[in-house]
Formats: structure tokens, C-alpha cells, sequence
């Protein structure tokens, strides 16, 4: 489970505002504004929502593992989301992926 200043770090990697996670996540804008800084824990399953669409959106979290901290990071570069973007707005028609 991710904490306040996860999300809030998550958010800033994805450059996402607040009120764009709360339309993605389902979740109200001020329930994210005192979870980001601290005033307030929401339950379990809001806090699911919120890692959920910061996972969609491209953040990847890192779980605590002993003496290392837990994180949050992108999913993939810079680089290589142009890439997935420049490939995905090429247009054309779609087929499946299976091969025969």
C-alpha cells in the first residue's frame, strides 16, 4: 500500500494534477490533498484506487525490501513513451495480434 508522499510523488513523475487522479481514481480531489500531506489516511480500498490509476498512468512502485526505502519510479522512459505515442497515433486500421 502506498503512502501520502508516494502519491504525491507519483503524481509529479506522471505530471498528473490532483483533480485529474481524482476523475481517474474515482476519488474525491480533497480526500488526495490531505492523503499527499498527511492530514488524513483514507481506507484501504481508495488508496488501492489511487495506486491503480497511478499505475495506469505510468508510476511503478517500489516495495520496501529491509534497509531500502520503498519508492516509485516511471514505468518507462521519456524516450521510449514518445516512442509507444509516436506508434500508437499512427492510425491505420487495427487487426489482431495473432500471427497464423
Amino acid at each position: 500500500m502506498i503512502t501520502g508522499p508516494m502519491c504525491k510523488a507519483a503524481r509529479a513523475l506522471v505530471e498528473i494534477t490532483r483533480s485529474k487522479l481524482a476523475t481517474a481514481a474515482s476519488v474525491d480531489e480533497a480526500v488526495i490533498e490531505a492523503f499527499e500531506r498527511r492530514i488524513n489516511v483514507p481506507d484501504a480500498a481508495t488508496v488501492e484506487a489511487l495506486q491503480s490509476a497511478l499505475e495506469t498512468l505510468g508510476a511503478s512502485f517500489i516495495p520496501e525490501r529491509g534497509a531500502d526505502g520503498a519508492g516509485v519510479r516511471l514505468k518507462f522512459s521519456q524516450s521510449v513513451t514518445r516512442r509507444l505515442a509516436t506508434l500508437e497515433n499512427e492510425g491505420g486500421p487495427t487487426a489482431t495480434d495473432e500471427v497464423p
